[in-house]
């Protein structure tokens, strides 16, 4: 992808960023904001392939092991996160300077920096990386769209780290789920069809057979848009926070 449809992608993450420094805009922004965020995001697993490669960087796509760049269709990714607080105070506030790492399995369903009973890909670190939350909240990556491997359905794993101070969500971990329609057109593609380790006899799992998309799954769906040569999202995530007593 070239950088004209890199910086498409990105800019249609960002409207909303514009927006915010509008004072036209502001009022509409702050109704909308509290409508869609005050809502407590699910945790779930981390499972087995967190690997805390301390690796800050917007784009994931690339391997800085060896410079190689993961074929997939371009997916962007906005996340913005705010803190849900009791009732009546602190309620939907942005949070900043908060640690947003993401991590996901390749096209042909394999993940970096792991050594797995079907693959072993120690020292990469494709499709890894994190950002800080900026004043609003938000971090933007640019990824591709997933693979999937048997047992579990189509999934882009996060955890959010916060500065010390709270007795919740100081390190909160969940997943991201697509719409089974779109990925069965994204899967009919290359480089996703095809690949011969997975057998001609499986099938992909959906989200419906998938035991961790049936805790709370659908609360972690991702709305995609159409963008140049890929899809846009953004996912408001809402952790629960409460300030440690002092006493």
């Amino acid at each position: 992808m070239n950088r004209r449809k890199l910086l498409g992608l990105l800019g249609i993450t960002g409207i909303s960023m514009l927006g915010r420094n509008s004072s036209i805009n502001a009022g509409s922004e702050e109704v909308a904001r509290k409508m869609i965020s005050c809502v407590i995001t699910p945790q779930q697993t981390e499972g087995p392939y967190f690997v805390d490669e301390r690796l800050h960087r917007s784009d994931v796509r690339s391997d800085p092991s060896d410079g190689s760049v993961k074929d997939g269709l371009p997916l962007a990714l906005e996340m913005r996160v705010f803190t849900v607080g009791n009732e009546g105070t602190d309620r939907c506030l942005p949070l900043a300077n908060a640690i947003v790492d993401i991590w996901h399995c390749d096209a042909q369903g394999i993940y970096s920096d792991v050594e797995d009973r079907n693959f072993n890909t120690v020292g990469k670190k494709f499709l890894r990386g994190y950002q800080v939350t900026d004043r609003n909240g938000s971090v933007r990556f640019i990824t591709i769209y997933p693979g999937w491997y048997p047992g579990r359905t189509v999934h882009i794993h996060f955890k959010i780290r916060t500065k010390p101070g709270y007795t919740h969500g100081s390190e909160f971990t969940s997943q991201l789920y697509f719409d089974d329609a779109i990925t069965d057109k994204v899967h009919a593609q290359s480089p996703y069809a095809g690949y011969a380790r997975k057998g001609s006899y499986q099938q992909r799992t959906r989200n419906e057979d998938d035991s961790i998309y049936l805790k709370g799954g659908t609360q972690l769906m991702l709305k995609l848009t159409e963008a140049e040569g890929g899809y846009a999202t953004t996912f408001d995530v809402g952790l629960k926070t409460e300030k440690r007593d002092k006493r």
